[in-house]
């Protein structure tokens, strides 16, 4: 994904603008900065699913226009702070996800039932979805990610809700799972003791600019991850 002098004001407020900005195939990025800062809408925007007041976002080449952007979106997956699951079982709201995107009913309960083993709920599948804890619920979301096998992950601060130890544990497994996968993603946060476990590139967004980028080393220092000595790939 590339972006060029992309923009977006709102109400006469200008919210970001991005001279230039890249994400590679297989790089995972965290977004970080304080609150008002832009960060959430940018990546809403680079998921498509809000429009920039102007500028560029091109995926593999493709520049992202009105008449392609449900065929971009469909190549890519959002998981926000809150699960925001469907009201039914929680195998039914993978296998619905993917039914809409065109999906074969075998497929999609193939795969419906890999993702929730991979992320520890498969037992969970018959179960309504609004009687799951926090953390059970943000499992299933997760899964309902990966079964669509996107090209781009974009992670709104999906732990922020959860008590510690529900957290770490996700995070260790997610982490895992990124890398296994090599997935491309982009992963907004508060928290920077969760960057190491998912990111290796850090941008600084400040008053809707990026104000600094590079590997996590490059923005925090070698120290930052001699603190972090409990990650398990530090």
């Amino acid at each position: 994904m590339l972006v060029q002098n992309l923009r977006r004001v709102s109400a006469s407020r200008e919210i970001f603008s991005i001279d230039s900005f890249s994400l590679m195939p297989g790089e995972t990025v965290a977004l970080v900065g304080p609150n008002g800062a832009g960060k959430t809408t940018l990546l809403m925007t680079l998921a498509l699913l809000h429009l920039p007041s102007s500028g560029s976002i091109r995926f593999d080449g493709t520049l992202a226009a009105p008449d392609n952007l449900l065929a971009l979106r469909r190549r890519m997956a959002v998981v926000f702070q809150e699960s925001l699951l469907l009201d039914m079982s929680v195998a039914a709201n993978l296998t619905t996800a993917l039914r809409i995107r065109k999906v074969g009913r075998k497929e999609a309960a193939a795969r419906a039932g890999k993702w929730l083993n991979v992320f520890g709920v498969a037992d969970l599948a018959p179960r309504q979805a609004r009687s799951l804890s926090g953390g059970e619920a943000q499992r299933v979301s997760l899964a309902r990610a990966f079964a669509m096998e996107p090209d781009i992950l974009f992670l709104d601060e999906p732990f922020a809700s959860l008590d510690y130890p529900t957290r770490n544990t996700l995070l260790n497994d997610l982490g895992r799972v990124l890398k296994q996968m090599n997935m491309t993603t982009l992963f907004v946060t508060h928290d920077y003791s969760e960057i190491p476990f998912l990111a290796e590139k850090t941008a600084v967004m400040y008053e809707g600019r990026i104000v600094k980028y590079g590997s996590n080393r490059e923005i925090f220092g070698e120290d930052f991850f001699e603190r972090q000595s409990w990650i398990p790939w530090a």
